[in-house]
């Protein structure tokens, strides 16, 4: 049966529309005040206008009860799908703050107003329960993310990046729906819960289902940047404006696994194919992550090798298949989100100072800025899972999943690989705190901004990691009812 429209519905969409003006006011005001561009405040109103959207979601549009499938059943509200809308919206806006400043994308109205584009198409990815729906988002979240990476004016290698985005991309999302239409092609239905009624009925061959699952994993994957769909990472995340490299490493990769858990809804009675793909595709994403972080001089490169065998530790979780699996994957993503932004807005502010990305330059750091090695310091330990911060603790939801549904190889692969991590994440800080800094090196002034950013993402990973209790609950309860 389809969900009736009701005119109350727009009220879930509050945030969207509000993203939607942002866009409309940064556009015209980056014409009438051309003099905004000369002073890169643009960002900083992005991130206000981008903040407020976010607050009238919590106010407004917060999920009922009584009602989830919306406009006809193209869109479901839930808490699953509310929190990582809020999630995309605190990644935006912390970007837009990084942005400001930024050589190449800081005077140009146009690269917020793609980022706005991006965090809107990433918002109805999390809404949407309907395939048709669900591609159109995902095309609107990539063409912003293709043009994004490739921003920086004049730029040989962010021009490269963008383009491999775009090549490694559009392939994946060929697959993707490829996949997609033959779910429909099969079951006669979009929605997804009609098409999981469908498949449970066994309306589409073994065969065909084993086709299907490698398809939309290919595509799923290049979201996630899982291996062995990971190669276009380490150049994007390299070669694009690093603001772009912090969004797509943070916001891209929670919205991707929250379509992958959307598309499992679907496809749980496929699991006898889909969980033994996630679960190999989780012991490589770890293994090959952390070996190929060891060799990595480059922080960027180090970041984004990091960032895929992250995505390993997130599947371990979903091939679970319960509530605290799920859980635990929201949970996780919650804190890398905030802890790579951290990490990502010290390398933003190292290399406006000094030009470089290379590990060996951040040596001497907590001589010429104890600010900014305190905040490196900070979140690196989080994603090396050291406690009480954020990611001890999240790695800790994960490996208690696990091991309750009684995976305890998984469990060691990744407490292993965990082990392993710790190690780079060392190096870095060790260049910071125990090398000398370069004879003559000058101080690092942090713009206030910027202070204000990493205050309030280095607040969020401490508070995160001692006060988990609050929004590991909120995890569950959003958790709840996805299978």
């Amino acid at each position: 049966m389809i969900a009736p429209y009701v005119p109350a519905d727009w009220l879930v969409l509050l945030p969207e529309i509000a993203l939607v003006v942002v866009a409309v006011l940064l556009a015209v005001l980056d014409v009438a005040y051309p003099q905004l561009r000369r002073t890169g405040e643009l960002g900083i109103y992005a991130g206000i206008g981008i903040a407020l959207a976010g607050v009238l979601g919590i106010v407004f549009a917060l999920p009922g009860s009584d009602r989830t499938l919306l406009f006809g059943g193209m869109l479901r509200s839930d808490l699953f799908a509310f929190v990582f809308r809020m999630l995309v919206i605190f990644a935006g806006v912390m970007t837009a703050l990084l942005s400001s400043g930024v050589r190449g994308v800081s005077r140009h109205g146009e690269y917020f107003i793609l980022l706005i584009g991006a965090c809107l198409g990433m918002n109805f990815m999390a809404l949407s329960a309907d395939i048709i729906m669900l591609y159109l988002a995902l095309e609107t979240t990539s063409i912003a993310g293709y043009v994004l990476a490739g921003f920086a004016h004049g730029d040989d290698h962010a021009a490269e990046a963008g383009l491999k985005y775009f090549l490694f991309g559009a392939a994946t999302s060929g697959l993707l729906v490829y996949g997609l239409s033959l779910l429909y092609g099969f079951t006669g239905e979009t929605g997804l819960a009609a098409i999981a009624a469908a498949v449970g009925d066994g309306q589409v061959p073994p065969a065909a289902l084993l086709v299907i699952n490698m398809l939309l994993l290919a595509g799923i994957g290049f979201k996630l940047a899982a291996v062995p769909f990971h190669f276009w990472a380490p150049d994007v995340y390299e070669g694009a404006p690093t603001p772009v490299t912090a969004f797509i490493s943070t916001a891209s990769k929670a919205v991707g696994f929250a379509v992958l858990f959307r598309i499992m809804s679907v496809t749980v009675p496929m699991s006898a194919y889909l969980l033994p793909l996630l679960t190999a595709i989780s012991v490589l994403s770890m293994t090959l992550g952390n070996l190929a972080a060891l060799a990595q001089r480059n922080i960027k490169r180090l970041l984004a090798y990091s960032s895929i065998a992250h995505a390993g530790y997130v599947l371990m979780a979903v091939v679970t298949i319960s509530d605290l699996g799920t859980a635990a994957v929201v949970f996780y993503l919650i804190t890398y989100v905030v802890t790579n932004l951290a990490a990502f807005a010290v390398v933003i502010i190292f290399a406006r100072v000094s030009g470089s990305d290379e590990i060996a330059d951040y040596a001497g750091l907590s001589r010429r800025s104890p600010y900014l090695a305190l905040a490196m310091l900070v979140a690196f330990l989080s994603l090396a899972g050291v406690p009480p911060l954020a990611g001890f603790f999240g790695k800790m939801f994960l490996f208690a999943a696990v091991v309750e549904a009684g995976l305890i190889w998984l469990a060691i692969v990744g407490v292993l690989n965990a082990i392993l991590g710790i190690y780079y994440y060392l190096i870095v800080l060790k260049v910071v705190f125990v090398y000398p800094a370069p004879e003559g090196a000058a101080s690092i002034d942090v713009p206030r901004v910027y202070s204000v950013s990493l205050a309030v993402l280095c607040i969020g990973i401490v508070v995160l990691g001692t006060v988990a209790g609050p929004w590991f609950d909120l995890a569950l309860q959003s958790a709840q009812g996805i299978y």
